[in-house]
């Protein structure tokens, strides 16, 4: 089978972790005879440098007929003085909109090889844990009206929701929760947030119609004091924009590092953009350190949610996870003083452990 896939490398370690999960799929397209065909794009700073935009009409183009879009991460202190329509991550912004991509699919899953990188008290990492973070991505504080006072010493985001939008991504949520232990939890702010109380009032008429799903309400504060307390409460966690993108990188930690994470968006096709939920961290852009992972990981979610090749992203998972257990780790997963692999030796690894690997 032939796929199309828009690459985009972004900024700081991008080129270097997308260029790895490239390897990864190549490899899984050799063996099980796949065509991953690759169209280069750049967004972000480098397409700022390149073009003066951060996200061009003709890449837009490619990634809306393309099968799906791979991306690295975008941003990086040198385009931090630019005004927000200028900034590299309003190339994200507005992919994920103009792909109407609403639907942001966060797991965050502590590996047994892994409980000793997670900073929580042993009596809870014992219990382990395998959530996903449903976040809403197209609407809220991100999307909302904004801007600033004549004299510039006042400024103001609006947090806008409409009941259409909470409707459907509580339906991803359920629907997810369904294929798992059937349980949604959705976190707002509602004792004070307006938005936040038609977020909850449209929940629970979603929540009517799953009556096999255990639903819950919790405060966002709330909730990510339970992150640290006991994150194996957790299934499908469903929450707004903002909040999201917060939970999802605290989650992250708990996992051991945030360069294990991957993140699929999704919308009402099945094109989705898949991406590691870290940045470009440009300080250590170059040196080889960087964990591929994340980014691998997210390839995988690529080839099971986009293109229904779950035996093929089993494979991947299969070979993190084996690799991970023959205590191989990159810098920011190896314990201080601890030998540790480039990104490149872990590519490797992962693919040595495909070509070898039966699911």
């Amino acid at each position: 089978m032939d796929f199309n896939i828009a690459v985009i490398e972004g900024d700081g370690i991008g080129p270097e972790i997308v260029g790895a999960a490239v390897e990864v799929l190549d490899t899984v397209g050799r063996i099980f005879r796949h065509n991953f065909n690759y169209d280069w794009l750049l967004a972000g700073g480098n397409a700022i440098d390149k073009y003066g935009v951060p996200l061009t009409n003709e890449t837009l183009s490619l990634c809306k007929n393309s099968d799906s879009v791979l991306l690295a991460a975008v941003g990086g202190y040198k385009w931090e003085h630019l005004p927000g329509h200028l900034r590299p991550e309003k190339a994200l912004l507005t992919l994920r909109k103009e792909l109407n991509l609403f639907a942001n699919i966060r797991p965050a899953t502590l590996l047994p090889a892994l409980r000793d990188a997670c900073p929580l008290r042993s009596d809870i990492v014992e219990k382990g844990f395998d959530m996903v973070i449903v976040r809403e991505l197209t609407g809220g504080i991100y999307y909302g009206k904004r801007g600033r006072s004549k004299d510039g010493k006042t400024a103001f985001d609006t947090e806008t929701y409409s009941e259409e939008e909470v409707e459907r991504i509580g339906r991803i949520a359920f629907e997810l929760a369904r294929q798992r232990r059937k349980t949604v939890c959705s976190v707002d702010k509602a004792n004070v947030l307006e938005s936040s109380r038609l977020w909850r009032e449209t929940m629970h008429k979603v929540a009517q119609r799953y009556p096999d799903v255990k639903y819950s309400d919790m405060l966002v504060d709330n909730a990510a004091m339970q992150l640290i307390r006991d994150p194996s409460q957790f299934d499908v966690i469903v929450t707004g924009n903002m909040f999201g993108d917060i939970l999802s990188d605290e989650a992250s930690q708990l996992t051991g590092s945030i360069g294990m994470l991957p993140s699929a968006s999704l919308g009402s096709s099945k094109c989705g953009l898949y991406e590691p939920i870290h940045g470009s961290a440009p300080d250590i852009a170059g040196l080889g350190i960087a964990n591929p992972i994340a980014t691998i990981l997210s390839a995988a979610m690529m080839l099971r949610l986009s293109f229904g090749l779950a035996k093929e992203a089993a494979t991947m998972e299969l070979a993190v996870s084996n690799v991970l257990a023959k205590g191989y780790r990159t810098k920011d997963i190896a314990r201080k003083d601890e030998p540790f692999v480039t990104c490149r030796e872990m590519t490797k690894l992962i693919i040595n452990e495909i070509e070898k690997v039966t699911v």
